[in-house]
């Protein structure tokens, strides 16, 4: 039997990182339409202390690898966070679903009980269950990236909806 750890993980990583990558191609298609340099987009926030997109991209698939290499007990893979272009957001998404695919379903068994450290050796470290982990910690932070990432693009033109945002299940 697949973990249920693995299963409301990495397909779901899978989904909405295909969803916001398919996002971002219209999102670049709409700039190069509209005659809008794509850093208007890149660099488009909701607030002014928030990130921008490109940050809220990055971030997004900082969460999804982290989770499920931290969850399977594998290496998190670096990432320097050097991005700038819808072609940069494009590999780094590749590259994130790329990892995810060579994670096995099998390396989650007992992660739910495995103990997930974070920020270890900080004044803010934290001990989780790896359930708790994904439940509690890690989906939130992923799709409040996600969603933010949907979120500046809507509010700055582009025409997507729901069914974008959620790509195919």
């Amino acid at each position: 039997m697949t973990s249920p750890i693995y299963t409301h993980s990495v397909p779901v990583f899978k989904q909405m990182l295909t969803a916001l990558k398919a996002i971002l191609a219209q999102a670049d298609a709409h700039a190069a339409a509209k005659s809008i340099e794509p850093d208007a987009l890149l660099q488009a926030r909701l607030s002014p202390d928030m990130f921008p997109l490109v940050k809220q991209v990055q971030i997004a698939a900082d969460f999804a690898r982290g989770i499920s290499a931290r969850l399977a007990s594998a290496e998190v893979p670096a990432h320097e966070g050097k991005e700038k272009s819808f072609a940069d957001l494009d590999a780094l998404l590749a590259q994130t679903l790329a990892f995810l695919d060579s994670v096995n379903a099998s390396q989650f068994e007992g992660s739910e009980t495995r103990e997930i450290v974070l920020r270890p050796g900080t004044p803010k470290e934290k001990k989780l269950s790896g359930q708790a982990y994904l439940a509690n910690y890690g989906l939130p932070q992923f799709f409040f990236h996600v969603t933010t990432a949907y979120a500046i693009l809507r509010h700055n033109g582009l025409a997507i909806g729901k069914r974008d945002y959620m790509g195919a299940y």
